[in-house]
């Protein structure tokens, strides 16, 4: 079929000026990333949800097989009738057979509701909130400690791989993650605190501010002293963490193309390293910090044990030795999430500094 030539000044046809109209390029690429950004979110947060949910019914069952009797332990020494223990029992409805119990822990939950403590007969969540300033304060100093020196330690540890800085570095670390936690607060305080030592009686054996302390200013140096050996067993602990992500990871990075650029067009050795190598080589730790932080809050049990810092460590020490069910319980989901919240903020995070693993 052919088409009818038109004259000059004859109106074109129909459909003459109808020119196709070109597709956006970005729109169903963008549509598409979206759907795969919403995808990983989603089921980063069911992953979450999972988590935290599997936390809060192993929990409650786990702290339900502790031995002892808390409506005992908490009338001990005391005259009490077994009519008035009867009573406790059902005002916190430990009388109510165990599934029950559990629903009943669940569906305070769904309302933000961790329960009463038996022993302080206060809101779990009051308690927490209480101790939380503390514990916070403690366990994010030595994670802001630790990430600082490990990383310093291991990247010029992993610059020089094998060499006497290394070796040194490397060996003292480990040997430090290996020691337990409370032996070597013990030591700190028998050293650095106690009557004996070294320095005896350099720090304080325990607390977080001292009994005559007042004002802003004389509250703040008290409780810096007090944090000293805390943030010290803290800190040599954990340090390690980051010195060997980060002497693995540099050690990776050393033989990349784009640092073999850097030193032809004539940097400084040490402008390589600090400008180009260490940037790359810190998006592994960025995962360890998130983690850490999470473990660190439910890790300062021990320290916060041995230096008797009043934070969230302490309460839960206290409430195991009654058992305090509703408290050890309303802690260990804190606990839990907090870990669960850092595992996926790092997640989340992630992908934003590597696009490497960008969905």
């Amino acid at each position: 079929m052919t088409s009818t030539p038109t004259r000059a000044g004859d109106p074109p046809g129909p459909g003459a000026n109808d020119a196709p109209v070109p597709a956006d390029p970005a729109g169903p690429g963008r549509a598409g990333r979206a759907g795969r950004v919403a995808r990983y979110v989603a089921g980063r947060l069911t992953t979450a949800l999972a988590s935290l949910a599997a936390v809060v019914v192993a929990g409650f069952f786990l702290f339900r097989i502790l031995p002892g009797d808390p409506v005992r332990a908490m009338t001990e020494g005391r005259e009490v009738t077994a009519e008035q223990r009867e009573e406790l029992r059902r005002q916190f409805g430990l009388d109510q057979p165990l599934w029950q119990q559990f629903l009943d822990y669940a569906a305070g939950l769904l309302r933000f509701d961790l329960g009463t403590s038996f022993q302080y007969r206060e809101p779990v969540a009051e308690l927490i909130l209480n101790r939380l300033g503390p514990t916070v304060l403690l366990a994010g100093t030595g994670t802001v400690v630790a990430a600082l020196l490990g990383l310093f330690l291991g990247a010029r540890a992993g610059w020089r791989p094998g060499g006497r800085g290394d070796r040194v570095n490397t060996a003292v670390a480990l040997f430090l993650w290996s020691v337990p936690t409370f032996w070597l607060g013990l030591l700190l305080i028998v050293f650095l605190a106690s009557g004996r030592g070294f320095v005896p009686g350099l720090f304080p054996t325990g607390g977080m501010v001292a009994p005559g302390a007042d004002g802003a200013l004389e509250t703040a140096l008290s409780t810096a002293r007090h944090m000293v050996l805390p943030v010290a067993t803290m800190v040599a602990v954990i340090y390690a963490q980051y010195l060997m992500i980060m002497r693995s990871s540099l050690m990776d990075e050393k033989g990349a193309d784009y640092l073999t650029t850097a030193r032809a067009k004539g940097l400084r050795d040490t402008l390589v390293r600090r400008r180009h190598a260490v940037p790359n080589a810190l998006l592994p730790t960025v995962t360890l910090v998130f983690l850490n932080l999470g473990q660190v809050v439910s890790g300062v049990i021990l320290v916060e044990t041995v230096f008797s810092w009043p934070g969230l460590g302490q309460l839960f020490y206290s409430g195991l030795r009654v058992p305090d069910l509703g408290l050890v319980q309303g802690l260990f989901v804190v606990f839990a999430a907090s870990v669960i919240l850092m595992n996926l903020l790092a997640d989340l995070v992630y992908p934003l500094l590597d696009p490497r693993v960008r969905p």
